[in-house]
């Protein structure tokens, strides 16, 4: 079965941190399933292919950390934030920041979320292959950015 057919109960509110606790933040279902990013730039900001689900702006809650919060602007498009003081790779916006997407490895599990597909697949690293079943776009695809909404 691919990570697109599971289904799982899942919570109203997953909350999650960096790695060092510094950062914590929790967001307000419903959730996007999980994107798989094999952009260069997701690589080399994570030293791998990303996992990043994502919420409106105003269902993501910044519960701690707020300063220790820093934003790299990567491209004309986005920004990526990070924990000041371990490094964490957490949250990617677009400029216009509409939504938030937060990557998922720092989300408390059971998170309820399941790959539903890869993107930018054309850019990806040689030393590993995609063999989970889902679909694969060689570039963003037509996904939405945004889950359903309530």
């Amino acid at each position: 079965m691919s990570g697109s057919d599971q289904t799982f109960d899942r919570p109203d509110t997953l909350r999650g941190r960096c790695l060092c606790g510094g950062v914590g933040f929790e967001l307000l279902g419903p959730f996007r399933p999980i994107s798989m990013c094999h952009c260069r730039q997701c690589a080399q900001w994570s030293g791998n292919q990303v996992a990043m689900t994502a919420v409106p702006l105003d269902r993501f809650v910044m519960n701690r950390g707020a300063e220790l919060l820093r934003w790299y602007r990567s491209s004309e498009e986005a920004e990526r934030g990070f924990c000041s003081t371990c490094g964490s790779s957490l949250f990617w916006r677009p400029t216009d920041r509409s939504r938030m997407s937060v990557a998922a490895g720092a989300i408390d599990p059971p998170t309820g979320l399941a790959i539903a597909h890869h993107i930018f697949v054309a850019d990806k690293s040689d030393y590993y292959t995609i063999d989970d079943g889902n679909p694969c776009h060689a570039d963003a695809g037509d996904f939405s950015p945004l889950p359903p909404a309530e």
